[in-house]
């Protein structure tokens, strides 16, 4: 025991364990530097927003920033982008990464996807519109032909040319339609309403295929149905005509003329 409690207080002990504590923390603290140097502690890169850029461009972008970038996924459609451009980035715009780091994108679609044209024949240009947004297409051009349906779609058009249910478009098509204008195109006498209540004049109106204007009454008039009319804009004279759809304007008054 003696021994060794001499051996360890010996210099040659001593020299060899401080020499060893030494060598240790040399190595460790190398070993940081180099760590330090490999991982470029410290410096960081802010990762660009990507966003609405081609990916084209943003490949060349990030080279000039020490960054890498590849396409995670090609497969959304976006009716409001051009094709091949970023929508999606990951990291995210801002963050700090190291150089040469990989941003991961996702572009929009080259080649948009096929869907079958609905019916709109007949529907409202409301119902029409909503019906287009929800497959994907674009309202176009608006043109109005004659017919009684005012505002119903008559048929529907892309680059000039008529297309019909089920036919394959491309997503995010332009689609022209034409809508009935609720006249039509048919000419009938004015009818004459002088006299008449107006509960019967709308019975004639529309049997005639004619729609109500504007209403004025004259003096108090407490039961509007049995109102007698007194006047009629356009008046029923001799060859004049009307189209169908078209709508008369009528006065009333409480005393039959």
């Amino acid at each position: 025991m003696k021994r060794l409690l001499y051996f360890l207080v010996s210099r040659i002990f001593l020299i060899n364990f401080f020499g060893a504590v030494i060598a240790v923390v040399l190595f460790i603290g190398i070993a940081y530097k180099w760590l330090d140097s490999y991982t470029n502690h410290g410096n960081t890169i802010t990762v660009p927003d990507l966003r609405s850029m081609p990916f084209k461009r943003a490949e060349t972008f990030l080279k000039d920033k020490s960054l890498r970038v590849k396409v995670a996924d090609s497969s959304i459609f976006d009716i409001s982008k051009p094709p091949g451009v970023v929508i999606e980035q990951d990291p995210a715009p801002g963050d700090k990464v190291k150089d040469n780091r990989t941003v991961y994108v996702s572009i929009t679609r080259s080649a948009p996807p096929k869907i079958k044209f609905p019916d709109l024949e007949d529907v409202s240009y409301r119902q029409a519109e909503a019906m287009l947004n929800s497959y994907g297409l674009r309202t176009g051009k608006i043109v109005y032909k004659p017919d009684l349906c005012k505002n119903c779609v008559l048929s529907a058009g892309l680059n000039g040319r008529i297309i019909n249910k089920g036919e394959e478009l491309d997503k995010g098509s332009v689609i022209d339609l034409i809508l009935g204008d609720g006249i039509g195109n048919t000419r009938i006498p004015v009818p004459d309403l002088l006299g008449l209540t107006l509960e019967e004049a709308l019975f004639v109106l529309k049997g005639s295929g004619l729609n109500i204007g504007a209403m004025v009454f004259e003096g108090g008039i407490k039961d509007s149905m049995n109102a007698f009319i007194s006047r009629q804009v356009p008046e029923a004279l001799e060859d004049s005509e009307i189209s169908q759809g078209e709508s008369v304007d009528v006065y009333l008054s409480k005393e039959k003329p």
